[in-house]
C-alpha cells in the first residue's frame, strides 16, 4: 500500500476537502485522514498512479505539495539535516561575505554551487578565500543579527526525539554556526567545516578534509551503523547539490525549497510547507507535535 499526503503552507492553509475527494476517487483511495485542518491530509492507495507527476504539477500550481510513498516504514528513527537554507533560512557564508563587503560575488558562487554547476570543494575554497582578513568576532555578530531558524524545525526535532529518534546536523558550512544551531534546536550531534583563523583573524582557508557531498553520505553510514539502524530508517533533508548523496541514500530524502536541479532528482519535494512537513509525511498529526 501507498499513502498520498497533501500539504499546504501552514501560514496560509488552503487545502480543500473537494480536492482530496477528487484524487481519492480517481486513484481508488481509502478514507481521507486530516492531519491538520486545511493544512495536511492523507489517504492510502493500492499502487502508485501513472499520472502521479502530472497531478503533482497541477497541485503545485495550487500552492500545494504532494508526496506519494509506501505506507510501510515511513516513520523514521533518525533525522539527518543540512543547515544552510534548511534548518536556518540563510547561507552563513553569504552573510559573512556581506559583512566583508564581498556579498554579491560570494552569493553568486553559492547559488551556482548549490545548483550543481560548480564543484563544491572548489567553490567553498574560493568563497572562503574572499573572507581572508575578516575578524572572527563577525561570526557572533552574524549569528546574533542575521541568522533565523526555518519554521517547524523545533517541532520536527522535538517530536522525533520524543518518539525515541535521533537528530544529526551535517553541513558543508562551518562549525562556528552548526554548534550554535545544533544547541538551540537540540540536535544530538553536528558536523561541518572548520574556519581557520590566526590571532582572531580569518586566514581565508578551512581545515582539511573538507566536508562536502561524500562526507554527508559517510555521516549517514557512520551514524546509522552506530545507532544500529538501517539507512532506510533515516529521513534526510536538504536543498543543495551537495545534499543529493544523502538524500538518495536515506529511506526518505526530502528536497526542501530546493534548487530546481536538486528537486528534480528527489521523489519527496516540499516547496510550500515548512519543516513540519517532514512530520506530516511520516504520518504524524499536528496534535502529536511536541513543542519546546
Amino acid at each position: 500500500m501507498y499513502v498520498v499526503t497533501l500539504l499546504s503552507n501552514p501560514d496560509e492553509p488552503h487545502l480543500q476537502a473537494s480536492l482530496l475527494d477528487s484524487l481519492r476517487n480517481a486513484w481508488g483511495g481509502g478514507d481521507v485522514v486530516w492531519l491538520a485542518p486545511d493544512e495536511a491530509a492523507e489517504f492510502e492507495i493500492p499502487q502508485v498512479p501513472d499520472n502521479r507527476w502530472d497531478v503533482w504539477e497541477d497541485v503545485q500550481r495550487m500552492g500545494l505539495d504532494m508526496v506519494v510513498q509506501p505506507v510501510a516504514g515511513r516513520r523514521k528513527t533518525m533525522l539527518l539535516a543540512d543547515m544552510d537554507s534548511t534548518m536556518i533560512r540563510q547561507e552563513c557564508i553569504d552573510e559573512l561575505a556581506d559583512e566583508a563587503g564581498v556579498g554579491e560575488r560570494v552569493s553568486e558562487i553559492t547559488a551556482r554551487a548549490m545548483n550543481g554547476e560548480l564543484d563544491f570543494e572548489g567553490a567553498l575554497l574560493e568563497r572562503v578565500g574572499l573572507l581572508k582578513g575578516l575578524h572572527e568576532s563577525v561570526i557572533d555578530k552574524v549569528l546574533k543579527e542575521r541568522i533565523t531558524f526555518m519554521p517547524g524545525g523545533r517541532e520536527l526535532i522535538a517530536t522525533m526525539k520524543a518518539a525515541g529518534g535521533y537528530a544529526a546536523l551535517v553541513s558543508g558550512g562551518f562549525t562556528a554556526f552548526t554548534r550554535k544551531v545544533a544547541k538551540e534546536l537540540n540536535f544530538d550531534e553536528n558536523h561541518a567545516n572548520i574556519l581557520l583563523a590566526e590571532d582572531g583573524i580569518l586566514t581565508g582557508d578551512v581545515a582539511r578534509p573538507i566536508l562536502g557531498r561524500e562526507a554527508k553520505v559517510e555521516a549517514l553510514e557512520r551514524i546509522s551503523k552506530h545507532l544500529q539502524i538501517e539507512e532506510s530508517d533515516v529521513i534526510a533533508v536538504g536543498d543543495g547539490a551537495n545534499d543529493l548523496g544523502m538524500l538518495g541514500r536515506a529511506g526518505t530524502g526530502v528536497a526542501l525549497h530546493a534548487k530546481p536541479t536538486v528537486a528534480a532528482q528527489c521523489d519527496v519535494r516540499i516547496n510550500f510547507g515548512d519543516l513540519t512537513s517532514l512530520l506530516y509525511v511520516q504520518g504524524y498529526a499536528k496534535a502529536e507535535f511536541v513543542t519546546k
